[in-house]
């Protein structure tokens, strides 16, 4: 403890203790005082505070809060920490709760979703991330798995390093066999965490990380290929600065491993089919081509600098950091947490007394202080996990203060994000924002004493006592920045207009309320160009790039991530990086039809600017991962139809005795041939057989059956099927008939090698589509002499033999949710941002 410190440990918890008893007649209200604001919240902000922050009746499922007792019920419990510090102030404490409430009714600052869950709740878990350490022991690995458990049930996002895990194959003394390495107890987390996630507040999410030098890194490169595996994780490869500097001048050097068990390194040799030695060693630029090409695929691994990350670390005194949270703004020290808010910037752009809208340079600063004192006091009112956490938290007492509302305050300024002046608006901004909140950190510390771990770190070879080692981040606001109805951290906006699904009538049909970037709105009302054709663009498109008559001024301003080339989203990464203590949650966007080279350059970009991590999605790349909106074969059969003859395909119809038309079905044979597919459901596996006629070669008759699937669900399935067979045997399309079964959601999901299946018809609409694709692939006879085979259909292959594609930039976008990947909630399509998936129509999202 250092010499600065004010309360000791035990007076802290033993009026900790008194708080929790909740004998503070001030706070005791479940409604802030009269005085206060209402809070300021769109209908869609409402709309997900009921689904996932207001309390419910345990009963009955009814609201039992109010989003404005929600702000109260965060800000009186969090302001309770004031008293820790001075117990006889009961007033400034609420004063101080006030202040808080004040922050988020106006949505000025909101803290991270864990807090506004859990504060004043029995869960009572605030923070956000976590790290935990995984040792090379049966019992280090299943103490970790228990720790994962407890954080993730509450909410929280998890982080590990496997790189302390012997390699694939190594010796284990204690049974003299050998172990299967770090990728098979990843797959044992990611079970965990399938099984957590069913109880908890929200999906779990993970964060695997093996360092490059590792000696089992080219499993780890490619373990994703199997979509089934490791679902519920962002992976990333920490790559060392001895790797980036062989890349950039020596890439043609032999790539060394060491073993974690022995301290042994060894060149990494390249083996035969048979998994023998061939002589041959990996290169450093074949491994880093491995990265990129997997990353240009789906996306993944991503990349963390861990070596540039330490050298960063002001806290070298704790310890090494190995891995960082699930979206890898927190690098943390094993068993370190850090609890997140974001301060709105487009709400702080006003107007001024001259008329121009101004950035709000010392109200930012006045936010900034508030809410580090808010950040600060989440750790004393915190209910950790564990107590090896609790620990660590109070050591380090990081915080991660960051924001969002950046592309709405730059289409205020009328600053575009792909320029010169939009990247010194940035940089700007996370300059005051950092070196403010260590200001305010050390006003802190003059109340309260400094970190405990201060005694040794950069901020004492500063001479600067300061209350928190880390202050700033730029993490995701997935639904925090739908609250605060801004754009999500610093990323452009995803579309400028795009319809919500905010309700359900009284027939389950959702009602969809067509919205708009206000600051959009408001400008081009105010110029005359508002139109619904212009709405309309935006949301087709995702853009106004190509509409025509547009201004071209408001055309360069009102840019979208469609619009803004990869390179400037790595420069606005880097100007954050530049002045932020932790680091930057960002995706990076490709178009659908850019190159591995494109991935590279960014790759390498992010080596030359400095930032600590990097990750890129190129639209579609995971089409046939779960929540796919379309699947390659189905994409393929509408975009080039077949042109049989009329009288094989015209819809077989028959008049009533009314004179009125009507499907009139075929008899079939009594003898046909049949295929059949195995397919995995929610209920189970589905044996599918088509019956083909075998005359036309139609396919005529579809019959499934569930394994294990219950009455219910069997009944429900046979009921499918005769539809289906009654429509094919009236001359209709199986194509057709697919595309209305497919994506057809429901409560249950599973995850399968071609994508998550989200109900039984869903299920019958894929084993049809790998029908589909064989015929394609094999023809009829082929399939009907031969059999199914999964894999008739290769995506690399094809497209390792297609032609480069044109740059997206030189051709009019396609439908915004061409590619895309498919909501669960809603179905609409989900934008990749801040390193998470979000829906921008429910509210849904995902790390």
């Amino acid at each position: 403890m250092n010499p600065t410190a004010q309360i000791t440990h035990g007076k802290r918890t033993e009026i900790s203790a008194q708080l929790h008893g909740d004998k503070v007649a001030a706070f005791k209200s479940v409604d802030p005082p009269s005085s206060l604001v209402e809070p300021d919240l769109t209908p869609n902000a409402i709309t997900v505070l009921e689904r996932r922050y207001l309390k419910k009746d345990p009963e009955t499922g009814s609201l039992i809060e109010t989003p404005r007792q929600l702000f109260w019920r965060v800000a009186s419990h969090v302001a309770r920490a004031e008293l820790m510090f001075s117990p006889e102030n009961e007033e400034r404490a609420v004063r101080v709760a006030e202040e808080f409430y004040e922050l988020m009714a106006k949505r000025e600052f909101m803290p991270n979703s864990p807090c506004l869950m859990n504060a004043g709740r029995e869960m009572g878990m605030l923070s956000a991330c976590f790290v935990i350490p995984v040792e090379d022991s049966i019992d280090g690995i299943f103490e970790a798995i228990k720790a994962t458990a407890l954080i993730q049930k509450a909410g929280g996002g998890t982080g590990f390093s496997f790189s302390r895990l012997r390699p694939q194959g190594d010796l284990v003394r204690s049974s003299g066999g050998t172990t299967e390495g770090p990728l098979s107890f990843m797959q044992v987390f990611s079970k965990a965490t399938d099984a957590i996630q069913q109880g908890a507040f929200r999906r779990g999410a993970n964060m695997g990380m093996l360092r490059i030098d590792h000696p089992d890194i080219l499993q780890f490169i490619v373990i994703k290929d199997d979509r089934t595996k490791l679902e519920n994780y962002n992976l990333s490869v920490a790559v060392t600065d001895k790797f980036c500097e062989q890349v950039r001048t020596n890439p043609d050097a032999v790539h060394e491993v060491k073993n974690p068990r022995t301290g042994k390194i060894e060149k990494l040799a390249k083996l035969t089919e048979a998994g023998a030695p061939s002589g041959e060693f990996w290169r450093v630029g074949e491994i880093w081509d491995r990265i990129i090409e997997h990353a240009h695929q789906s996306g993944e691994p991503g990349v963390v600098f861990i070596d540039r990350i330490n050298a960063q670390n002001p806290i070298k005194n704790v310890g090494e950091i190995e891995a960082t949270n699930p979206c890898g703004e927190q690098p943390l020290h094993p068993y370190d947490s850090c609890n997140l808010g974001s301060v709105n910037l487009g709400i702080l752009v006003k107007e001024g007394t001259d008329g121009e809208l101004a950035f709000d340079w010392n109200h930012f600063k006045s936010v900034i202080h508030s809410s580090t004192r808010f950040l600060d006091d989440v750790i004393e009112v915190n209910r950790y996990p564990l107590r090896a956490i609790e620990n660590m938290s109070k050591t380090t007492r990081r915080i991660g203060l960051g924001v969002m509302g950046f592309a709405d305050a730059l289409y205020k300024l009328g600053i575009p994000y792909n320029s010169e002046e939009g990247l010194r608006f940035g940089e700007e901004i996370m300059r005051v924002l950092n070196e403010e909140s260590h200001v305010a950190s050390e006003i802190l510390a003059e109340e309260r004493g400094s970190f405990p771990a201060w005694e040794g770190s950069d901020w004492e070879a500063q001479n600067r006592p300061i209350r928190n080692s880390y202050t700033t981040t730029v993490a995701p606001t997935g639904t925090i920045s739908i609250i605060a109805n801004c754009s999500g951290g610093i990323e452009p906006m995803f579309s400028l207009a795009f319809d919500r699904q905010v309700m359900k009538d009284t027939a389950g049909r959702p009602t969809v309320m067509r919205e708009v970037n206000y600051v959009f709105e408001r400008i081009t009302r105010d110029r005359g160009v508002f139109s619904d054709e212009l709405i309309e663009e935006a949301i087709t498109t995702g853009t106004i790039a190509h509409y025509e008559g547009f201004p071209e001024d408001l055309r360069k301003v009102f840019v979208t991530a469609h619009d803004i080339e990869p390179r400037w989203h790595m420069r606005m990464q880097a100007a954050f990086q530049r002045h932020c203590d932790a680091s930057i949650s960002k995706t990076i966007n490709f178009p659908r039809e850019a190159t591995p080279e494109d991935v590279r350059e960014i790759y390498e970009l992010a080596i030359e600017e400095g930032v600590k991590g990097v990750t890129v999605y190129r639209d579609g790349c995971r089409e046939m991962q779960p929540m796919s909106l379309k699947n390659s074969g189905m994409e393929k059969a509408e975009a080039e139809p077949a042109t049989p003859k009329l009288d094989e395909t015209a819809m077989l119809m028959q008049k009533t005795a009314d004179g009125e038309m009507m499907l009139a079905p075929i008899r079939l044979p009594e003898i046909m041939s049949c295929l059949r597919i195995r397919q995995m459901t929610p209920f189970g596996n589905m044996h599918v057989k088509v019956s083909v006629d075998p005359v036309s070669g139609r396919e005529r008759e579809v019959f499934a059956q569930l394994g294990k699937g219950g009455d219910v669900a069997n009944s429900d399935l046979e009921a499918i099927c005769r539809i289906l067979s009654l429509w094919l045997r009236s001359n209709g399309g199986l194509e057709l008939a697919v595309k209305q079964l497919d994506g057809i959601g429901s409560s249950m999901t599973v995850p399968t090698k071609d994508g998550r299946i989200m109900s039984l018809a869903d299920g019958l609409a894929r084993a049809l589509c790998r029908y589909l694709e064989a015929k394609s692939k094999q023809g009829l006879r082929g399939l009907l002499l031969g059999d199914l085979r999964p894999d008739v259909i290769d995506p690399a292959k094809e497209t390792s033999s297609a032609a480069p594609a044109p740059k997206a930039s030189s051709a009019r976008p396609r439908n915004i949710s061409q590619y895309k990947l498919k909501c669960p909630s809603c179905t609409s399509a989900l934008a990749f941002e801040e390193g998470c998936v979000k829906c921008y129509s429910c509210g849904f999202s995902q790390c």
